[in-house]
């Protein structure tokens, strides 16, 4: 077996250049062992079918190519170990010599029967030439292997050490970072606290400010407050004895009105009843002016004329309720203005009147200042009118009145 080949030749070559040689040395190879293979068929089947017995000729090709399969397994599995960088062994290197044996003693089997030592040097180059090319492609293999191991551990340590520097440079350039992140962290937390405690500081002036404008707001509103109250309060009292001064006004307005009104009833009463008192003595002149012409006509005619002219025939004038004109008793005032006010004193006289039926009241009764007729001649209506329509309407005004008068009562106890 041939000894390893040195590594050392290979030392400057580029992996490039070795693969590429790699690549040559196997063509080779596979160019030797199929133009052997080819050889030994052509070669070892005349040998083989010269011995097989017969009607077996044929098959004198098969032998040749089991031994070069054989050959052709044992180049290839050599292949694959040696560039995995193994050994294979005893078994696989008698395999080899054995199948390098085989295609030899065939090959030259038949020049060797034939006493040819020509042919058997001619036909043994191809199968030694194979056995050689096997056994130096594997040491070639090896070498190569040997070769793409030192440049792969070569490689290796240079991406080590390229990597381990980086790292470095990496471990540097990151300290350095973070060094400066540091400071840089640093600088702004001093600054962040010292911008904290500025805005601290301008927080607590602000809130001091507005505590002292909320303080003095408040002070300004409590005063604010307490002057309108009082001022309130003022109004309140101003405007309750307002009211207390106009309901005491009211009071004695009306009963001013009243007695007033009072007065005025009196004097229309008197002017009422003097004006009745004239009337009536009017009529009572006037009467007896009659009479007196009645007897002095009675004188002049004849006795005849006397006797026949009987009393009876003498027809009374019919009396006749005219109006009456109001007299100054609501002058200046309009028909309803008149009306009003004459069923004011209608109304003081009946809540003054101490009877319990108005009805009784000598006011109301027959030539009383409110019966019917006398309020019909107050208004300058006729007897009939007052009595019809006046008396009517006052009483109906005055259960409004009591009714409105009650509602208020209870409105006012209500609000009590």
């Amino acid at each position: 077996m041939a000894r390893p080949f040195s590594t050392a030749r290979y030392a400057a070559m580029s992996e490039a250049e070795i693969r590429s040689a790699e690549r040559t040395l196997a063509a080779g190879t596979w160019a030797i062992t199929a133009g052997a293979a080819l050889f030994s068929v052509l070669t070892v089947t005349p040998l083989v079918k010269s011995v097989s017995p017969p009607g077996w000729g044929w098959t004198a090709w098969i032998l040749p190519l089991v031994v070069d399969a054989a050959v052709i397994i044992v180049v290839r599995l050599d292949s694959v170990i040696s560039r995995l960088g193994g050994t294979s062994g005893a078994w696989p290197a008698l395999l080899r010599w054995m199948t390098g044996a085989m295609t030899l003693a065939l090959n030259v089997g038949n020049s060797a029967l034939h006493h040819d030592w020509v042919g058997v040097a001619v036909h043994s180059v191809a199968p030694l030439l194979l056995i050689v090319t096997a056994e130096a492609a594997l040491a070639y293999r090896r070498a190569i292997s040997a070769a793409l191991a030192r440049i792969a551990a070569d490689q290796a340590a240079d991406a080590e050490r390229q990597r381990a520097d980086a790292e470095a440079q990496e471990q540097r350039h990151r300290a350095e970072r973070e060094r400066a992140r540091i400071a840089k962290e640093t600088a702004e937390r001093e600054a962040r606290e010292h911008a904290e405690k500025l805005e601290r500081e301008r927080t607590a002036r602000e809130e001091a400010r507005l505590r002292a404008e909320r303080e003095h707001a408040l002070a300004l509103e409590r005063e604010r407050t307490a002057r309108e109250e009082a001022e309130r309060q003022a109004r309140l009292d101003e405007e309750k004895a307002l009211r207390e001064y106009n309901a005491r006004i009211e009071r004695e307005r009306a009963e001013r009105e009243l007695a007033e009104r009072v007065r005025q009833e009196e004097r229309a009463e008197r002017e009422r009843r003097e004006k009745a008192e004239r009337e009536e003595r009017e009529r009572r002149e006037e009467a007896r002016r009659l009479e007196r012409q009645r007897q002095e006509s009675a004188a002049a005619v004849p006795a005849q004329s006397r006797a026949a002219a009987s009393p009876k025939t003498v027809k009374q004038p019919a009396r006749v309720v005219e109006s009456v004109v109001m007299s100054d008793e609501f002058a200046g005032m309009t028909k309803g203005e008149a009306e009003q006010a004459l069923f004011e004193l209608y109304r003081a006289a009946r809540d003054a009147s101490e009877y319990e039926d108005w009805e009784q009241d000598p006011l109301v009764k027959d030539g009383g200042p409110f019966c019917g007729s006398n309020l019909g001649r107050r208004l300058g209506r006729s007897d009939a009118s007052g009595r019809a329509n006046v008396k009517p309407k006052f009483e109906r005004w005055y259960e409004e009145y009591q009714a409105s008068k009650t509602a208020d009562e209870r409105e006012l106890v209500g609000v009590s």
